[in-house]
C-alpha cells in the first residue's frame, strides 16, 4: 500500500539515512486575510508564491484566525479567503501548514495586525471576566480563554475545547479536497501566539519586558477552584487558597525575589514542588485534550498534527529558570521540563514545534543568562528520548547569514555521534524585506542548503553559483511581490 502523501512529503525528525536535508516552509502575513474574508493583497500574495515556488519552498504556513472564521457567531463559518489563498498555493504547488488560531493577533513580539477572538467570545468573556487569564494582582488577559474552563459550558452552552473541535471539524469538511496533498500539516493553536504555554510575558501596554521573569496566570476563579481541589486532595488544603505571593513582578529577576531565588528559593520548598507540578501539569492537560481532539478528527486524513513550544531562552542559566515556570514549563536545574512534553505529544504522533533556532547564545544579553542555543540543544535531546519529530521556526524575523548557519546547524543536531534532523523548518516571515534583492540572494541559498543537508557534499561555491541561477530566475517575480507587498 502506497504511504499516504503527506507521510511521503515529512521525514520523521531521525538520522540521515533517511533522507537528506530539511524542507523551508515560509509564514504567510498574519493579515494575509482580511476582516472582510477577502484575501489581502492579493497580487503580492501570487506573486510572493511564485517566487517562493521557484526558490525550492515546500510550503507556506498559515494562521486560520477563530477571530476571522467563526466571527459574528457560534457555528456559522467563513472561509472566504482561505478557500482562495489555499487554492493559490495548490495552484503553484505549495504545501500549506494550517495553523489552527484560537488565539487573538496583536500583543506579542511582531503582531502587525489586530484580530481579536470571535464576537461572541468577547461578549461572554465581558459578563465572565474570569474566562480570561488573570495575573495576582487581578490583571486580566484576553489572548486566549483560560484553559482553566476548557471543559466547562461557558461559551454559549459549549465548552471551549468541543468549539475548537467544531471549528477544526469544519475545516476539514470545507478543504477535505485539500487535505493530505495541499495541506499536509495541522499546527493546533494551544494558547497565546499559538503555543502551549501561559501568557505569563504579555507585551502589551509595556506590562512586561524582555528579559523579566513574567508572572504566574492562575488567578481566575476556574484555575483557582483547579488549586484548591488539588491541594485539598494532597492533603494540604492551606495550600489552595493562592499561587505564590512571593515571586516579584512581571519585570523583576530572579535573584529579586524569594520564590526564584537560587539559595532558599520557594520554587524548592515542599509548597513551590506542589503548585509548580500543578501548574505544568494543567498545561500539559490541556495539551492531551487540544492533540487528542484533533488527531481523532484529522485521522486517516494524511495530515500531521504539530503543536509549538516557546523558546523562552532568558535567565536559562540560573537554577530556577523563572520565565519558564511561569510559562508553565517546569523546567528546573533539577527537572527537565520538555521531556513530559515530548512524551504527550509522542503519545497522540504529533510534532514538537520549537521556535528560537536561530539564536546564538552570545548575541544574546549575557547578564540575563540567556542561552537560547544549549535550551535547543536540551529539547533536541527530550524529543531523541521521547521518539518525536522536531520542527523548527525561527523567533525573530532574521535575513543574515549568520542567522541561517545558525538554522542550518540547528536543523540536524549531533546527539552521541548521531545525527538528528529535523522533519521542517518553518521561515518567518514573508514581508518586503523577504523580497529585497540581498536578502532574497541569501535566503534562496540557505533554502537550498536546507534542501541539500548540512552534509552535502557540494562546496559552498557550487550551491551559491546554482543559488545565483534562481535568484537570476526569479527576479521580476521578486521585484513584483516586494513592490505589492509594500502597498
Amino acid at each position: 500500500m502506497e504511504a499516504a502523501p503527506a507521510e511521503r512529503e515529512y521525514k520523521v525528525g531521525g538520522t540521515k539515512a533517511e533522507g537528506k536535508g530539511v524542507p523551508v516552509y515560509v509564514m504567510m502575513p498574519l493579515d494575509s486575510v482580511t476582516m472582510g474574508n477577502g484575501v489581502n493583497r492579493r497580487k503580492a500574495m501570487k506573486a510572493s508564491m511564485q517566487a517562493l515556488k521557484s526558490a525550492g519552498v515546500e510550503g507556506v504556513m498559515m494562521d486560520v484566525w477563530w477571530g476571522l472564521v467563526e466571527r459574528n457567531s457560534p457555528g456559522a463559518y467563513n472561509w472566504g479567503g482561505y478557500a482562495e489563498l489555499l487554492e493559490m498555493a495548490k495552484q503553484y504547488g505549495l504545501k500549506v501548514q494550517a495553523v489552527m488560531s484560537f488565539h487573538q493577533c496583536g500583543g506579542n513580539v511582531g503582531d502587525s495586525c489586530t484580530i481579536p477572538l470571535p464576537n461572541w467570545v468577547v461578549e461572554e468573556i465581558n459578563k465572565d471576566p474570569d474566562l480570561a487569564y488573570t495575573d495576582q494582582w487581578g490583571r486580566r488577559n484576553h489572548e486566549y480563554v483560560s484553559l482553566g474552563c476548557d471543559t466547562l459550558p461557558v461559551l454559549k452552552g459549549r465548552t471551549p475545547v468541543q468549539c475548537y473541535a467544531d471549528f477544526m471539524r469544519a475545516f476539514k469538511d470545507n478543504f477535505k479536497h485539500l487535505l493530505g496533498d495541499t495541506i499536509v500539516e495541522i499546527q493546533v493553536g494551544m494558547g497565546p501566539a499559538g503555543e502551549l504555554r501561559y501568557p505569563s510575558y504579555p507585551e502589551q501596554n509595556g506590562t512586561w519586558k524582555f528579559p523579566g521573569i513574567g508572572a504566574f496566570q492562575c488567578y481566575d476563579k476556574y484555575m483557582l477552584s483547579s488549586l484548591k481541589a488539588a491541594a485539598e486532595a494532597s492533603g494540604k488544603p492551606e495550600w489552595g487558597s493562592t499561587g505564590p505571593t512571593d515571586a516579584g513582578h512581571y519585570n523583576n529577576w530572579p535573584e529579586d525575589t524569594q520564590f526564584f531565588r537560587r539559595e532558599g528559593g520557594g520554587w524548592t520548598s515542599p509548597y513551590g514542588e506542589f503548585f509548580l507540578n500543578w501548574y505544568s501539569q494543567m498545561l500539559l492537560d490541556h495539551g492531551e485534550r487540544m492533540v487528542s481532539s484533533a488527531k481523532s478528527i484529522f485521522q486517516d486524513m494524511g495530515v500531521k498534527i504539530s503543536v509549538k513550544v516557546a523558546g523562552i531562552h532568558w535567565h536559562y542559566g540560573t537554577r530556577s529558570h523563572a520565565p519558564e515556570l511561569t510559562a508553565g514549563y517546569y523546567n528546573t536545574r533539577f527537572r527537565d521540563g520538555y521531556i513530559p512534553i515530548a512524551q504527550m505529544l509522542a503519545r497522540h504522533g504529533a510534532i514538537f514545534n520549537f521556535t528560537c533556532i536561530e539564536m546564538r547564545d552570545h548575541e544574546q544579553p549575557q547578564d540575563a543568562l540567556c542561552a537560547p542555543e544549549k535550551l535547543v540543544r536540551q529539547v533536541a535531546l527530550a524529543t531523541r528520548e521521547a521518539q518525536v519529530p522536531l520542527a523548527g521556526e525561527n523567533a525573530l524575523p532574521r535575513y543574515d547569514e549568520t542567522a541561517h548557519e545558525q538554522i542550518l546547524g540547528a536543523s540536524s543536531v549531533n546527539i552521541d555521534g548521531e545525527e538528528r534532523e529535523m522533519c521542517a523548518f518553518t521561515y518567518l516571515r514573508m514581508s518586503p524585506d523577504l523580497f529585497q534583492p540581498d536578502n532574497w540572494r541569501r535566503f534562496v541559498a540557505f533554502v537550498k542548503k536546507m534542501k541539500e543537508g548540512k552534509d552535502a557534499h557540494k562546496c559552498r561555491e557550487q550551491v551559491e553559483q546554482e543559488a545565483e541561477h534562481f535568484v537570476h530566475v526569479t527576479r521580476p517575480l521578486v521585484e513584483e511581490a516586494a513592490v505589492a507587498l509594500m502597498h
